[in-house]
């Protein structure tokens, strides 16, 4: 059998609806052969069975449970350990010998490596990224003072070219992990509220890695992208709001909705079609408003 395999969970719901609906046909069947047997009293027995087998299954599931998330621990510290150098630290200052500083980047690969070969988990790729970010800081401080004759100018230059490639690899894989987990979960939330913190999760990832590489062509794409995500989910939230205000008569507050609504689309200083298309309608609910406050 597989171990890596994910086992198949029976969803607590299910599994309750099916105990529950077993221990009522256990009962029924007790009390039918307790009955025939003219036992007194069938339905107390039967009731006492059914209830020592509902409460024997719920005990069941409660070690099967905790047996899983036992296991479950021992797994993720398993791969904690496998991100953990016993030796070396990046971030030590002192001095880059070449012995030590071979084994901080051997150290920064290895890790590389297995970042790489769990390639959906992005905390493995954020300590690479934050290793070679400490290493790099280290390195310069190295260069600065390091003479032209040194044996150790080579391995220091070497150990920079492949600390900052490492560093941008890992950082965008970092972003990209992070970027499609946190716009997948706004589209699968249903509060708006829990929609926007969502999104802007993702837009502070981004943020964060156009410090280090601003004219990153994919990291700027996915920023427009994710604006214009943010800026849709407020708009559909103000425009969902105002349009229940309407159906309240409350035409006051469903114009204060609707101009939200043009700010929001307008803040950030985008045009684009789909923008102005969105502005047309909001305007024309507008004019609309006034048709019917003026009707009344």
């Amino acid at each position: 059998m597989n171990r890596n395999r994910r086992p198949f969970w029976v969803p607590a719901s299910t599994y309750y609806m099916m105990t529950v609906a077993l221990a009522a046909a256990l009962f029924f069947v007790a009390w039918g052969i307790l009955n025939d047997s003219l036992v007194e009293a069938p339905h107390i027995t039967a009731g006492i069975s059914a209830s020592i087998f509902l409460f024997g299954a719920v005990v069941l599931r409660e070690i099967i449970l905790r047996r899983a998330r036992n296991r479950l621990i021992q797994d993720q510290r398993r791969l904690e350990r496998s991100f953990v150098s016993p030796s070396v630290h990046a971030g030590d200052s002192r001095k880059l010998t070449i012995e030590r500083n071979a084994a901080i980047l051997n150290d920064i690969k290895r890790k590389s490596e297995a970042a790489r070969v769990l390639g959906k988990f992005s905390a493995g790729h954020r300590e690479v990224f934050e290793l070679c970010g400490d290493y790099i800081l280290q390195n310069d401080s190295e260069l600065k003072v390091v003479s032209a004759s040194s044996p150790r100018l080579s391995p220091l230059l070497k150990g920079r070219t492949l600390a900052n490639e490492l560093h941008r690899f890992h950082m965008l894989k970092w972003a990209e992990i992070e970027v499609t987990s946190r716009t997948t979960e706004a589209s699968n939330r249903v509060v708006s509220q829990e929609k926007i913190e969502a999104a802007q999760g993702a837009l502070a990832v981004i943020d964060e890695s156009l410090e280090f590489y601003p004219a990153e062509r994919s990291l700027i794409q996915s920023r427009a992208l994710l604006q214009d995500l943010l800026v849709s989910i407020k708009v559909s939230d103000r425009i969902e709001q105002a349009e229940r205000a309407v159906f309240e008569k409350d035409y006051a507050l469903a114009k204060s909705l609707y101009r939200d609504a043009l700010f929001d689309l307008g803040r950030d200083n985008v045009q684009s079609a789909a923008r102005e298309a969105a502005a047309a309608r909001i305007n024309a609910e507008i004019e609309r408003i006034r048709i019917l406050e003026s009707d009344r």
